[in-house]
């Protein structure tokens, strides 16, 4: 889906939408005209994180002092790299901001604990909405999660319904399965046989990889899978890995660095005792586990999937989509690129429709994904 000019006037179908996942690296951002049959990307744009930036997300990912004021500082930083995103797709495109209906803004989680209190819990996605509102001149539509959550819901994955519009097939059933910090898989069954879509979050995905490597190897990611690939799986680390509860759970069910974060493979890696692998082979071990989470949760609830489609940051992991490959036989494993849809803006693609769905009061959750007791339209709105 390359860059075109934007039209002369799609001020009611231009959305821009922006995406900072759970691995930390800066924004995705997408100008989306959505005024034919098929969403048409206008201009697409990446911001990278400062590294203070990344740190204090890191720091507001457990307990802390003063979070308060640690988090208000983090969201005003986050909010000025999202202007900085959003102007840069208005002059890429050529597009005065007047054109743009509004920015659909995820934020920043840092806390995600759906159903844990009294049946409701809570999700945070943080950022400063009406800052970004006032940097880019556009109306802001953010917290999308909440309202679902409020619902009963698990507030997450809240994409299938892109994911279906972007991938779906009439005659094969298809998965789309996002790799960012976490991985989450959308089931797309065959449009002829009725059925519905099914979402969630099957566990790690680039998190732990990274998190692991930046503090052994001093690198921000494993390129290609490089360094994974030259490691061996060590198979009493990845069985203690997979007894964690949340791959037992049965969906609808969405998790988050609350979970898998490096102090859950530390306990882990220290009930090894003396035997401990080297950091090559924990590596390696931590791939395994993504693709494993990810295959076993395909073969239980897709198994007649003839193709999955990749996105987000793991597509361009060799190694990972080598595993898949060899994890699931029969099974076309791609990425998303191969359909038109560049893998890092799948998710942003997904958050410029639920602002036009907010600003058109349409439902934006799918209830037999998330498990919210109805439809619900999601977000609020933060105008210009």
């Amino acid at each position: 889906m390359p860059p075109s000019p934007a039209p002369k006037d799609c001020s009611d179908d231009c959305f821009i939408g922006l995406m900072s996942g759970t691995s930390m690296d800066g924004v995705d951002g997408v100008l989306v005209d959505f005024s034919g049959q098929q969403p048409v990307v206008r201009a697409a744009a990446h911001a990278p994180f400062p590294d203070a930036l990344r740190t204090a997300f890191s720091a507001l990912q457990q307990p802390g002092d003063d979070e308060i004021h640690r988090e208000a500082l983090a969201a005003n930083g986050l909010a000025r790299v999202y202007a900085e995103c959003v102007a840069e797709l208005l002059r890429a495109s050529g597009t005065d901001a007047a054109q743009v209906a509004a920015i659909g803004a995820h934020g920043q989680t840092i806390r995600h604990r759906p159903r844990q209190y009294d049946g409701i819990g809570y999700t945070r996605q943080t950022q400063h909405p009406a800052l970004l509102a006032e940097l880019a001149g556009i109306d802001v539509v953010a917290d999308f999660r909440s309202r679902d959550i409020a619902a009963g819901g698990q507030g997450a994955p809240l994409v299938p319904d892109v994911h279906l519009a972007l991938f779906g097939a009439r005659d094969e059933t298809r998965v789309v399965c996002n790799i960012g910090g976490i991985s989450n898989i959308s089931v797309l069954p065959a449009a002829s046989t009725e059925k519905p879509v099914l979402g969630f979050d099957c566990g790690p995905g680039n998190a732990l990889m990274d998190d692991w490597i930046q503090r052994h190897h001093g690198v921000p990611y494993d390129d290609r899978g490089q360094c994974a690939a030259s490691g061996i799986v060590d198979a009493q680390l990845l069985s203690r890995m997979l007894a964690d509860p949340y791959f037992q759970k049965p969906p609808p069910k969405s998790t988050g660095r609350d979970l898998f974060h490096p102090g859950w493979l530390q306990r882990i890696l220290d009930n090894l005792g003396d035997r401990q692998p080297s950091w090559q082979d924990v590596l390696a071990t931590l791939a395994r586990l993504t693709a494993t989470a990810i295959a076993d949760d395909i073969r239980k609830y897709a198994a007649d999937a003839a193709r999955l489609i990749v996105c987000g940051g793991g597509a361009r992991n060799d190694h990972l989509m080598a595993t898949l490959r060899d994890m699931l036989p029969g099974v076309e494993v791609q990425a998303s690129d191969d359909f038109g849809v560049p893998v890092s803006q799948v998710e942003a693609i997904a958050f410029a429709w639920l602002a036009r769905q907010c600003v058109r009061r349409a439902p934006g959750n799918v209830t037999a994904v998330t498990g919210a007791k109805g439809p619900r339209v999601l977000g609020a709105i933060y105008p210009r």
